[in-house]
């Protein structure tokens, strides 16, 4: 263990779900290196997932306004410059965090930028010859730049007890019934499984007594989440009514999540909350199931050509979109039925050595 006092400047600046995945690995840091700081260096709207982490402080960074261009970046560098980093944890590694490691190295202060695994990611997802084994966890490898910067701590990867947080928003009800979070959104349409059949999962468990909540962001993920909401008193919408902390707040209440891969799984696993995740042209496999999640949880089919895409990004090359249109709704509900009745599950790699 490093005997000097550590100031670490962390980098992740996007997208939702990969920062949301940092903070249960810098929450372990914290546990492990109580003596030592975290400087978080992010967009504003996220730090809410940070606000729980012992001696880490946040810094916001504005690629819109403040620190847009790289004359912003060299903004960024000078503000950060003066609080006394002695490290650099890069976990996003891409031009601008580069460029900022890079300005630190003149000064002398070494840093790590994470190992995204690419060319294994790329044989997992080819067409011909696909190499399909299970890639290293991206919250392993999140874990490992803190080893090679001379910080090893064993990660747990494992959902903690849960401490549901007091709720005031008039909009959320008293909790009466089994509450299912559902984020039926993904940037990418090849995540997403098909609307009209996650409506007939969502009106069926709200049939079944249970009360659903919609999350999302975009005005057109709100119009559809308003329409389901509509259909039944246990369905309530929360796209665009609540604020980042106060969503979180109502996912540590939730008794289980149903996610598509998407940053409604890692938000959960903030809250220590159990996710149902459906898969379609990605996979669990490409490591980026959420933090304590169970590769049991994950609902999919198996293809020979799944998964096809790392991000969900590239359109179905067969042209049917069978990973989610063969998926059936009765598979989903079941699997969050399951959930309800057993629990938490074991983790995919509960202890991993970093």
């Amino acid at each position: 263990m490093p005997k000097e006092t550590a100031k670490i400047l962390v980098i992740r600046f996007s997208a939702m779900g990969d920062v949301a995945m940092t903070a249960p690995i810098l929450k372990e840091f914290s546990e492990h290196y109580p003596s030592h700081q975290l400087l978080m260096v992010s967009r504003p709207f996220f730090t809410p997932f940070f606000n729980d982490i012992a001696q880490l402080s946040f810094h916001p960074f504005d690629p819109k306004g403040t620190h847009k261009g790289f004359f912003g970046l060299i903004k960024l560098f000078r503000e950060l410059n003066r609080q006394d980093i002695t490290a650099i944890a890069d976990l996003h590694s891409n031009l601008r965090s580069k460029i900022l490691c890079f300005l630190f190295l003149l000064k002398g202060i070494k840093s790590v930028s994470v190992d995204k695994g690419r060319k294994e990611k790329a044989a997992l997802t080819r067409k011909a010859d696909k190499i399909f084994i299970p890639l290293e966890l991206t919250v392993a490898r999140y874990a490992k730049v803190f080893q090679k910067l001379g910080f090893p701590f064993t990660l747990s990867n494992t959902l903690k007890e849960r401490h549901p947080a007091p709720l005031k928003n008039l909009l959320f009800p008293e909790k009466t019934q089994k509450w299912i979070g559902v984020s039926p959104f993904a940037q990418h349409l090849q995540k997403v499984y098909p609307l009209h059949k996650m409506e007939n999962v969502v009106r069926e468990l709200a049939n079944l007594g249970h009360h659903l909540f919609i999350f999302g962001g975009s005005p057109e993920e709100e119009a559809t989440a308003n329409s389901w909401a509509a259909q039944h008193e246990n369905i309530t919408s929360l796209v665009r009514k609540v604020k980042l902390d106060e969503e979180l707040n109502l996912i540590s209440n939730l008794d289980v999540m149903l996610s598509m891969d998407s940053s409604g799984m890692h938000l959960a696993s903030l809250k220590n909350i159990p996710v149902v995740s459906v898969w379609g042209a990605t996979h669990p496999y490409a490591g980026f199931l959420g933090y304590g999640q169970s590769i049991n949880d994950a609902v999919q089919i198996d293809l020979y050509c799944r998964p096809c895409a790392v991000y969900g990004n590239i359109p179905c090359y067969r042209g049917d979109f069978a990973c989610m249109n063969n998926l059936t709704e009765s598979t989903v509900i079941n699997s969050v039925l399951n959930k309800l009745i057993h629990g938490q599950a074991t983790s995919i790699d509960k202890t991993r050595k970093i």
